[in-house]
């Protein structure tokens, strides 16, 4: 539970660099819309860079972690929901609140101005500045090898051919769905800024967001056997503000680690580790 309250100031104590790879366990699908749809092609594509490569959006893995670890703390009631979008057949609804103390709106940041419930009177407050920058992740070309090539219906990608049986006529409706093939991997940044020493409780909260990720799915069918990925490689950083005022040397706080081993490392004494008072 956080500490934070209305009166905590906030300035900026450091950076916890992460870096590592997330390793596809099953083909990976995550859509770039209908506007990039090709004849013959799959008829829902992966999201491609502009050198064609498969990446994964890094709103698309915020967001994924937001949901899980809001789930995990009950706060899909509709009293604790608000509208991003209130267009018929396309509601968005997250959790938001003006609980100081509130570690999702703290991870993520807050949206500002008057906002309305799902149920129960418009939320009024300003926007907090998010703590989390989790970047776009890169394909690593390397991790599709030639063996791989040879089975793929494309150079990096496949199809998956999935049907929707009418349960009256038993009439298949065919889709395809095109997905980075399971041993992809992807370079993946985060950055967590520490803007108060209470701040130090929130690294336990995104790593508890990407273990859950591990058991979920990340991306379109996942109910169908796509998306499941794990987190590897991850080197975790630390840059104090003198990193960036003095020149400061950064600290290597973990190299090769699971998460796991992420895990203990914020357990145990993280605010001795970076020289923060808590």
């Amino acid at each position: 539970m956080s500490t934070h309250t209305a009166q905590t100031e906030l300035k900026l104590i450091g950076k916890l660099i992460i870096e590592g790879e997330l390793h596809c366990q099953t083909g990976l699908h995550i859509g770039a819309g209908k506007g990039s749809l090709e004849i013959g092609g799959a008829d829902n594509p992966v999201v491609k860079d502009a050198f064609g490569l498969p990446y994964v959006p890094g709103s698309s893995l915020r967001g994924k972690i937001r949901s899980l670890l809001e789930h995990a703390d009950g706060l899909t009631t509709p009293g604790e929901l608000v509208y991003l979008s209130k267009r018929r057949g396309q509601e968005v609804r997250i959790h938001q609140s003006s609980r100081p103390d509130d570690e999702i709106c703290l991870l993520f940041g807050r949206n500002p101005g008057r906002v309305d419930r799902v149920q129960g009177e418009a939320l009024e407050g300003g926007a907090t500045p998010a703590r989390l920058t989790i970047y776009d992740a890169p394909l690593d070309p390397d991790s599709i090898t030639a063996q791989m090539r040879e089975n793929l219906d494309d150079e990096l990608t496949e199809v998956k051919s999935e049907n929707a049986v009418d349960r009256i006529t038993s009439q298949a409706n065919p889709r395809t769905l095109e997905r980075v093939p399971a041993g992809a991997r992807f370079k993946i940044r985060m950055v967590l800024d520490l803007l108060c020493p209470e701040d130090l409780s929130l690294a336990g909260r995104l790593v508890e967001g990407l273990r859950l990720l591990e058991d979920d799915a990340l991306g379109g069918g996942g109910s169908r056997g796509s998306g499941r990925v794990r987190f590897a490689n991850l080197d975790v950083k630390w840059r104090s503000k003198a990193f960036y005022a003095e020149g400061a040397p950064e600290a290597a706080l973990a190299q090769n680690a699971d998460l796991g081993a992420f895990q203990n490392l914020v357990r145990e004494d993280l605010a001795g580790k970076l020289g923060v008072s808590d």
